[in-house]
């Protein structure tokens, strides 16, 4: 089930200073586009409350206990992550940072002279164990690919780089063939925020995009529409986020692997087995 995005009414005076925070987010501190997505979320359901459920009708009226109140509210609501509820700690840990975010920004510019967030401590993050794969485990993936299938080559490629690298989804979906230096063994990667940085990625996984892009890559490119991207899919557009989940959780299921395998858990492995190699 989708997440059903909170509405603002037009006749909401608090939400012109949201946008011009999330303006300031998107245009000035370059945030990713997912992760303004999840401010103008939590904005948008904390504007709502303080003026449709609490009556206030500017910025300076709202104090640390409509605050309080808006997130025990959302705490006591039903326990659904899809709902109107947070279930995560992390969640309302981003809400509180969200809040005090848009706050700190208001009287940093003198748009109000009082900050209702400044004491409000955040709930402590409740941390599970994260899942690591071990390298066999994540050669099966790997393996599992049906090779009879016509997109074989590319997912074994986009598999091995995601644990090669350690990138991270929108990193990989990103990727322009002029990122790739080859002959190194590297990839120039435009990460959180535009910042660039340079990653190796190993004799494997070169061997894979080798391949990828000698048999597969120049007949979906033809269709005019690639744009430069690296990895194309059927129609020779960019690949979303969620095409690199299903070809992970197909082959993860063909390799008979029952722990909860994504993309950030490649991640998270790529990073492990790094440590556990003494870099």
């Amino acid at each position: 089930m989708m997440i059903k995005e909170p509405t603002i009414e037009r006749n909401n005076p608090l939400w012109e200073l949201a946008t011009e925070y999330l303006s300031h987010l998107q245009f000035e501190r370059r945030l990713s586009n997912n992760t303004l997505y999840a401010y103008n979320h939590d904005l948008k359901k904390y504007i709502n409350f303080m003026y449709n459920e609490l009556q206030l009708m500017s910025i300076d009226s709202i104090q640390s206990a409509h605050i309080e109140k808006f997130v025990n509210e959302l705490s006591d609501a039903p326990k659904m992550d899809n709902k109107e509820g947070i279930k995560k700690s992390s969640s309302i840990h981003r809400l509180f940072s969200t809040i005090r975010g848009f706050h700190q920004y208001l009287c940093q510019l003198r748009i109000t002279k009082n900050d209702p967030s400044q004491l409000l401590v955040p709930p402590r993050l409740t941390r599970s164990i994260p899942t690591t794969l071990l390298v066999e485990e994540v050669n099966q993936i790997i393996q599992s690919v049906d090779l009879n299938k016509k997109y074989a080559l590319r997912d074994q490629a986009i598999l091995s780089m995601l644990y090669a690298s350690g990138l991270r989804v929108t990193e990989l979906v990103d990727l322009k063939l002029k990122n790739l230096m080859m002959d190194e063994g590297l990839i120039r990667v435009f990460g959180k925020g535009g910042k660039e940085r340079i990653v190796p990625f190993g004799k494997t996984a070169l061997t894979f995009l080798k391949l990828y892009l000698k048999e597969v890559r120049p007949f979906n490119s033809k269709k005019g529409k690639s744009q430069g991207i690296l990895f194309l899919n059927h129609r020779g557009g960019k690949l979303t986020r969620m095409s690199i989940w299903n070809i992970l959780h197909e082959n993860t299921l063909r390799a008979g692997i029952t722990k909860k395998v994504s993309p950030h858990v490649l991640r998270h492995s790529f990073a492990t087995h790094l440590l556990e190699g003494g870099a």
